[in-house]
C-alpha cells in the first residue's frame, strides 16, 4: 500500500532489510541447531551469532540471553518466585508498575495474592516513595518497571529505581521492549537483574523474543521442558531463522540509534505543535523525558475509535495505544493509572515514528488530524 503512511511504530516496525536478508539465508539451512554435523554447527553459528549481537547491544553476557517466541513470552519467564542473587535470599512476591504491558500485569508465575501494584505519578512516571513503602512492608520482592512506556513514550528512572530495590534487598525486571533500538541502554547501567525485548519492535520478524539475565542471578527455571536448548533454560528446537533476523536487526538499528533519535525527536515535536494548533488537545507525559518517536494526545469530544476510522481512511495508520488488544479500542489503562478521567482515556490517540518517517508523513497526518477537527469536533 505505498500511499498510505505508517504511524504505528510502536505496535511492530517494518522488517529491515538486514533482517529480510539474514531471515532468506538461514531459511535455506537445513541443519538443527542442536546437531553436531557440519548443517547443524552452521544453524548453531547463526543463533549464537544473533545471541553475540543482542548482548553486545545491551551490555550483557552471550550466555546470559535466553531466546523465547516472543516478548510476553520471556517476560513470563521473568516473572518468577524462587529467582535470588548468590548472595542473598529469594523475592517471595511481585511488585509492577500501574503502567507496564498486559504480559507484566498478568504476573507470570506469581499467584495473585502475591502481586501489588506500585502507583504512578501523574506525568506517568512510577511513584518513587510509594514504592519504597511497599518495599518496606513485606519480603524480598522483585520488581518489574518498564524502561520506556509503550502508550505515552516516558521513560521511567529504571536507575534510581534499581537503587532503592536492591537497598531493599529485591530483585529489578525491565521490559524494555520499546527501549530497544530507541534509546542507548544497558542492563548494568541501569541496575536490572533482567530484561526483557521483543524482535518486531526493532525491525526483526514477529514471534522472536529474548530474556537477558544479568551475571550471578539465580533460580530462574525454564517455562517449557523437554529437549534442554538455551543451556536447558527454554526447551525447543530454535527459530534459527526468527533469530537470525532479530540479531541483524539489533546490529542494524544500533548503528544509526543516535541519528535517528535525533531526526525523530524533530519531527515528534513537529507533529504535537501541529496537533495543539488544529485543536486544543492534550499531549500526555510531555512534562518527563519520553522516547523520541511517541505521540499519545486527546482533545476533548474525540472517541479513540473514531479518530483511528478517520485516520485510516486518510491512508494514515496510526493506534488508540497498545496493540496487544485483539483489535479491541478500549479505554487505557495507563491514562487511568496516570489519573486522567475515564472520558479522556477513551480518546486518546498514539501516533508513533520510525526510521522511514518522512516529514512528509507528518504533514499527511497533519492534514488529516485537521480534517477530523474540522468535523468530528465541530464546538
Amino acid at each position: 500500500m505505498p500511499d498510505r503512511v505508517y504511524l504505528d511504530w510502536n505496535a511492530t516496525t517494518p522488517l529491515r532489510a538486514e533482517a529480510r536478508r539474514a531471515m532468506l539465508a538461514a531459511f535455506d539451512l537445513v541443519g538443527n541447531p542442536s546437531s553436531i554435523h557440519a548443517e547443524g554447527r552452521e544453524a548453531r553459528r547463526l543463533v549464537e551469532d544473533a545471541r553475540a549481537a543482542l548482548a553486545v547491544a545491551v551490555g550483557a553476557v552471550p550466555r546470559n540471553v535466553v531466546f523465547t517466541s516472543a516478548g510476553t513470552e520471556a517476560n513470563a519467564m521473568a516473572l518468577s518466585p524462587g529467582l535470588r542473587r548468590s548472595s542473598g535470599g529469594p523475592v517471595q512476591r511481585l511488585l509492577v508498575s500501574a503502567v507496564e504491558h498486559a504480559s507484566v500485569l498478568a504476573g507470570g508465575r506469581f499467584p495473585a495474592d502475591q502481586i501489588g501494584l506500585i502507583p504512578v505519578l501523574r506525568s506517568g512516571v512510577v511513584d518513587l516513595d510509594r514504592l519504597r513503602g511497599l518495599l518496606a512492608d513485606g519480603p524480598p520482592a522483585l520488581v518489574s518497571v518498564m524502561a520506556a512506556n509503550n502508550e505515552t513514550g516516558a521513560l521511567q528512572p529504571v536507575a534510581e529505581v534499581a537503587r532503592i530495590v536492591h537497598e531493599a534487598g529485591g530483585l529489578l525486571h525491565v521490559d524494555a521492549i520499546q527501549a530497544l533500538g530507541k534509546i542507548p541502554f544497558d542492563i548494568n547501567a541501569v541496575g536490572a537483574d533482567l530484561a526483557t525485548f521483543s524482535a518486531h519492535k526493532v525491525g526483526g520478524p514477529k514471534g522472536v523474543g529474548a530474556l537477558v539475565v544479568a551475571e550471578g542471578l539465580i533460580g530462574l527455571e525454564p517455562l517449557l521442558r523437554g529437549g534442554g536448548q538455551e543451556l536447558n533454560r527454554r526447551a525447543g528446537t530454535e527459530n534459527v531463522a526468527g533469530i537470525a533476523g532479530f540479531g541483524a536487526a539489533v546490529k542494524a538499528a544500533l548503528q544509526t540509534l543516535s541519528k535517528d533519535a535525533e531526526r525523530l525527536t524533530t519531527l515528534r515535536n513537529r507533529l504535537e505543535n501541529g496537533i495543539r494548533a488544529i485543536a486544543r488537545a492534550t499531549i500526555f507525559a510531555d512534562e518527563v523525558e519520553r522516547l523520541p518517536n511517541t505521540v499519545l494526545f486527546a482533545a476533548p469530544g474525540l472517541k479513540a475509535e473514531t479518530a483511528v476510522i478517520g485516520f485510516d481512511l486518510e491512508g494514515i495508520a496510526v493506534s488508540s495505544g497498545s496493540a496487544c488488544s485483539s483489535g479491541k479500542v478500549q479505554p487505557s489503562h495507563v491514562l487511568s493509572a496516570m489519573g486522567y478521567d475515564p472520558a479522556v482515556a477513551q480518546g486518546a490517540v498514539r501516533l508513533s515514528l520510525g526510521w522511514s518517517t518522512e516529514p512528509d508523513h507528518i504533514n499527511r497526518a497533519l492534514e488529516a488530524w485537521r480534517k477530523l477537527g474540522n468535523t468530528l469536533l465541530k464546538g
